[in-house]
């Protein structure tokens, strides 16, 4: 290892790049900055959803090595039904079993004895049953760093104790206890745990004291999320969500926005409309759409759209981390309403930089308050943008990631 370049294999259960949803947009933000200072290697399983040679070519970009593996197991329909009846007479998690690619190992064996790494950087708890401490024979082996981007088993458990199927939630009640042993046993065996916030920390450190961990925050592009001369102007009666629409937590969060909040805002606000932006939306979601709620799948760029927003709401009672939908809001200058979890994690003061509020009747009138006040919601993006800028650029999460990387080496 050099005082300044390190060599750094990133391996992820999948591609980062293109970026088109908020996992996929910090594991780009994070690598893409790390590549141009240190020599950067990518494995990653890719399932049917994404392009192959598109996500090699991106990869290709800016790693100095690219190995692409592809996973065809149990992501939808009958394969992924057939793939939870196996995880419930198992020992092992779902996710366990849905990225146990049978020549994984065999490929990341051939690649540690042959080169040596500084770092292995493991994003996501769900491949740490992989022997990754390794290297060419005389050579001593990479330290490990796991990227936790949420407590994955506390998102499963939230799930059990939500209000959907009683199958579902049955098999939810099942499954987060496997993961939650997987999930631990991946940050003990880690060097270094990378978390998305210091919630997180703080809970991780409650079940494992030792660990040894550092908060590399959720950032955005500030440079590419910001208002342009050319976006289109604010639509005083438009309301945006969007994220990726197959999640649980975004999921459950629209639905809840159109059962319980949107009625209230029609009530008051009739010309309103609401729009829900992501891809793999799932029936659930599609059939939220109507007369005033535009379902529109993904879009290539998002920009335009949260350009014309009057606010963006961020519904969310499920999940961890934090939320890269708040952050790239943030930069687009827009003004976001939130839940007390939506927005966990990101140190905005309520009233200036966000508003909060987690009841419907509450949620609702903070809506219809910042399409009633322009000025309001105008004030709110501008100093929530300068927060983006100031403390929510992936520039800066990358440098605190190195210096992480740098202080475990060196002890």
């Amino acid at each position: 290892m050099t005082a300044e370049r390190l060599r750094i294999l990133c391996l992820s259960h999948m591609p980062p790049s293109p970026p088109r949803f908020g996992a996929q947009a910090r594991i780009h933000g994070l690598m893409t900055n790390l590549a141009r200072r240190h020599d950067l290697t990518f494995v990653s399983l890719i399932d049917p959803s994404f392009d192959f040679d598109e996500c090699q070519r991106a990869l290709k970009e800016y790693c100095h090595e690219v190995v692409l593996i592809r996973n065809m197991k149990g992501q939808r329909g009958l394969d992924k039904r057939i793939l939870q009846l196996r995880s419930l007479v198992s020992r092992h998690s779902f996710e366990h079993h849905l990225y146990a690619a049978a020549n994984l190992q065999e490929q990341l064996d051939q690649l540690l004895r042959r080169e040596q790494f500084d770092v292995v950087h493991l994003e996501f708890p769900y491949l740490g049953y992989l022997h990754l401490r390794q290297s060419p024979v005389g050579l001593p082996p990479p330290r490990l760093f796991v990227d936790s981007h949420e407590i994955a088993y506390d998102i499963v458990r939230q799930f059990a104790q939500s209000a959907g199927g009683l199958g579902r939630r049955i098999y939810a009640a099942l499954d987060w206890r496997k993961l939650k042993v997987e999930e631990l046993d991946a940050y003990r065996l880690a060097d270094g745990v990378c978390m998305c916030s210091t919630d997180d920390e703080h809970r991780l450190l409650r079940e494992i004291p030792s660990a040894r961990t550092a908060v590399i925050p959720n950032a955005a592009d500030v440079d590419y999320y910001q208002p342009r001369p050319a976006d289109p102007g604010v639509d005083e009666n438009t309301v945006v969500f969007f994220g990726l629409m197959s999640t649980l937590p975004n999921i459950d969060g629209t639905t809840w926005f159109v059962r319980e909040i949107w009625p209230r805002i029609l009530e008051k606000r009739p010309n309103t409309r609401f729009k829900i932006i992501g891809g793999q939306a799932p029936s659930a979601v599609l059939e939220l759409g109507g007369p005033r709620i535009e379902v529109t799948g993904f879009v290539e760029d998002l920009r335009p759209h949260l350009a014309s927003a009057a606010a963006i709401v961020v519904p969310l009672r499920l999940g961890g981390g934090t939320r890269l939908k708040i952050v790239e809001g943030m930069a687009m200058r827009k003004a976001i309403v939130s839940t007390t979890l939506g927005a966990e994690g990101i140190d905005a003061v309520a009233e200036r930089d966000i508003i909060i509020a987690d009841q419907p009747e509450a949620f609702a009138t903070s809506v219809i308050r910042l399409l009633d006040e322009p000025d309001l919601a105008s004030r709110i993006g501008h100093s929530a943008r300068e927060l983006a800028v100031a403390h929510y650029s992936w520039s800066g999460a990358t440098e605190s990631l190195e210096r992480f990387y740098r202080e475990v080496i060196a002890s």
